[in-house]
């Protein structure tokens, strides 16, 4: 479900706004991925029932992306994976002391 570099990032830029997101916003906070890319990972976690899209039919389409009641519950877990990676990863990073 978060395979691919850039649902972590989508799924927590939703994830701190409360109100729905539009495309052209997520665009602006992403500015090195690519509207093809993005279009992309929008669908499978839409698909995967993380996020809720909202299309309006007006004379210019808008869209909105929220997290779903299921996407808000996996912060509990990617926060998890975040604390571990900071004390695992980054405490095999360091230098030992000489002796």
């Amino acid at each position: 479900m978060l395979s691919g570099r850039w649902k972590i990032p989508i799924y927590r830029f939703l994830y701190k706004n409360l109100t729905p997101v539009r495309y052209s916003e997520l665009l602006r906070h992403l500015p090195s991925i690519s509207k093809k890319i993005l279009t992309e990972q929008l669908r499978e976690l839409e698909r995967d029932g993380i996020i809720d899209r909202k299309s309006y039919p007006e004379p210019r389409p808008r869209v909105e992306y929220t997290l779903t009641p299921k996407g808000r519950t996996m912060i509990e877990f990617l926060d998890s994976m975040s604390e571990w990676g900071k004390k695992h990863i980054l405490s095999e990073c360091e230098i030992p002391a000489p002796n």
